[in-house]
């Protein structure tokens, strides 16, 4: 390749680049000015003379059913509390227009919950102007990285150790292409999976199908399916529903040995599930938790302790046993891994 197609090639990929970033300050301040303007305007409305308290929330449930019905996903009471709130910390339009512009909604989310002011207007500068990923700032709101500095005399040590942990939370330029607030805001689905590994995709596969024909009541409802926090977004591997126990089955796959972390967030899933999904005359939420190693095959269910008896009498009998879905997984494993065998002949 001579030197005039390299330039030729890397002035090219120069183009495409810029071009991409383009685009993503294009969106990212289309859809925080938009926030902040419906922001402007809930509160506006919420000040129209009306004295009750629960007037503000009656303007959340009716914009969030009109909103959801013409632009889809993201406009839940939850996301309309936040835009509110995103006007109410910084009211200041020349902030918007110059610090705010610079983020995204992931990094505006994290600083509005910060309730000190002064370490609010810090981490706001900082991020903007040194371009800090998302957990790059996380990271630095979580181990009070502000009042670390203000109570440093040396200020030079905290600076390099919060640059030295943080080196690896690179900013991915193209990392709203996966962001679901921006899948959201411009009309995208949510539920992708961007990063699902081979074998994991396997498994989930195979496992959907095995459930369905089990012929117990499961009705499949999700993969990959997107449950937001106060401040993190998950992706839950599958969701059914069983009509016969009226109940939520939600199902987790790790391709590592079992952790309490694991266990724990899939309580998580489990809590979240019945506050956001369940309706009131469906039973708890059943969580399981798959992982598969190399050498060994483990399944766990995961139910609240207030329901352990419930799971016990009523759940069993319609739920597969651990140990077919153990000798499932096992199946997929070598299935998964003569075909990989196969492929290299």
């Amino acid at each position: 390749m001579t030197n005039i197609s390299k330039n030729y090639i890397i002035e090219i990929k120069q183009i495409l680049a810029q071009a991409r970033q383009k685009a993503f300050t294009a969106i990212n301040f289309a859809m925080t000015d938009a926030y902040w303007q419906i922001g402007k305007r809930i509160v506006e409305e919420e000040q129209h003379g009306r004295e009750r308290a629960a007037y503000g929330e009656e303007i959340l449930i009716t914009l969030s059913k009109e909103l959801t019905k013409e632009f889809g996903s993201g406009f839940g009471t939850r996301n309309l509390w936040d835009f509110r709130k995103f006007y109410l910390t910084f009211q200041d339009e020349e902030i918007l227009h110059t610090l705010c512009a610079k983020l995204s909604w992931s990094h505006i989310r994290l600083i509005m919950r910060i309730d000190n002011k002064d370490a609010q207007k810090y981490y706001l500068k900082e991020a903007s102007e040194n371009h800090w990923s998302v957990r790059t700032l996380d990271r630095n709101i979580s181990t009070l990285y502000y009042h670390r500095l203000l109570s440093s005399q040396i200020k030079e040590p905290v600076i390099q150790e919060m640059q030295e942990k943080t080196k690896d939370f690179y900013d991915d330029k193209l990392e709203f292409i996966k962001s679901p607030n921006v899948l959201e805001f411009i009309g995208l689905p949510t539920n992708k999976s961007y990063t699902e590994k081979e074998l994991e995709q396997a498994i989930i596969d195979q496992m959907h199908n095995f459930l369905l024909e089990l012929g117990k009541g499961f009705a499949f409802v999700a993969r990959q399916q997107l449950i937001r926090t106060e401040t993190q977004d998950f992706y839950i591997d599958l969701v059914f529903y069983n009509y016969i126990l009226k109940c939520f089955v939600i199902i987790e796959l790790k391709t590592h040995k079992m952790t309490h972390q694991d266990v724990g967030q899939l309580d998580m899933y489990v809590r979240m599930y019945d506050d956001l999904r369940k309706n009131k005359d469906d039973n708890p939420t059943i969580g399981i938790l798959l992982c598969t190693e190399t050498d060994s095959t483990i399944a766990r269910y995961s139910v609240l302790s207030e329901n352990q008896q419930l799971f016990a009498t009523k759940y069993m009998p319609f739920l597969p046993t651990i140990e077919e879905l153990q000798d499932e997984l096992e199946r997929e494993k070598i299935a998964f891994k003569l075909l990989r065998e196969k492929n290299k002949l």
